[in-house]
């Protein structure tokens, strides 16, 4: 998923003009409220619809959670507040540093959740069910065919991204928009699965999914483009519109309230889809 959005991402910034950087931060950014309020509110709204309450291991999802917010503050709201460089960007050095925490972030979270404390993000209902395991011709086909698929996604993301451009623009629309185009495309096959699972009362594998998705997207994306923005000399503008900081602060709020307790209802279900649909209205009205 990261690799067919930074690659998509790498697109449109190689073919912008110098000093239009903001396609990073608008995907990013669409990743997080695309999944924290899209996807776990569709999710959650689906399983309360079915089966009444769900449960899950609040341990896991508030450490993803809190994982997800300091990143997101650090990257995507700090840089409107520091002085070294006028505007919402970072100077080199502060970039680098984000950058760097970032990515040991979500490496500390990888090796918490499948090592340390494996057991606050085990699905019990996922481990009962399913026993099967891949055989050594199985695991060598995927090592093969998986590169293989990759570059074909990134060669077709290649032709993509302007396209996109190009069709927001001839619709009159916020360029903003060709960021939250790139993230519901990159999104779709994860959510679609965490949806599924939430239909299947299996809510733990459904946040599981979602959270890593958005965590993966914002940490593994902005180590991707600051060294990308470091190396062509162009600057990287990271700092949210205070209209979005509000939504991002609003979310994080919510899902914090949301996945505290766990056990969810379909009444956190809507409320952040309630949040998602104002992320879409501003985006398309700004």
């Amino acid at each position: 998923m990261t690799v067919i959005e930074v690659a998509l991402i790498v697109s449109v910034l190689l073919a912008a003009p110098a000093g239009t950087s903001e396609i990073a931060r608008d995907t990013v950014f669409a990743a997080i409220m695309i999944v924290l309020n899209g996807i776990v509110g569709l999710c959650l709204l689906v399983g309360g619809l079915r089966f009444r309450e769900q449960e899950f291991i609040a341990r896991g999802a508030v450490g993803a959670l809190a994982v997800l917010a300091t990143v997101a503050v650090l990257a995507l709201v700090l840089p409107n507040y520091t002085v070294a460089v006028p505007g919402p960007v970072y100077a080199t050095p502060q970039l680098v540093f984000v950058a760097i925490v970032s990515f040991a972030l979500y490496g500390l979270f990888l090796f918490v959740q499948t090592v340390r404390h494996r057991g606050d993000f085990s699905d019990p209902r996922l481990e009962t069910s399913s026993d099967h395991k891949p055989g050594r011709q199985q695991m060598s086909a995927a090592l093969v065919l998986l590169p293989v698929a990759l570059i074909a996604v990134v060669l077709l993301a290649e032709t993509l991204a302007p396209s996109v451009e190009h069709a927001v623009a001839r619709a009159g629309l916020p360029a903003a928009l060709v960021g939250v185009v790139i993230a519901m495309t990159v999104l779709l096959p994860e959510g679609m699965a965490a949806l599924r699972a939430a239909c299947a009362n299996r809510i733990q594998s459904s946040l599981n999914m979602a959270l890593g998705s958005a965590m993966a997207s914002i940490c593994l994306t902005i180590p991707t483009v600051a060294v990308l923005s470091i190396a062509m000399g162009q600057p990287l503008t990271l700092g949210l519109e205070a209209e979005h900081i509000v939504l991002l602060l609003l979310t994080l709020f919510v899902a914090t309230l949301s996945l505290a307790m766990g056990r969810t209802t379909i009444l956190q279900g809507g409320l952040h889809l309630v949040i998602f649909g104002a992320f879409l209205t501003l985006a398309a009205m700004p």
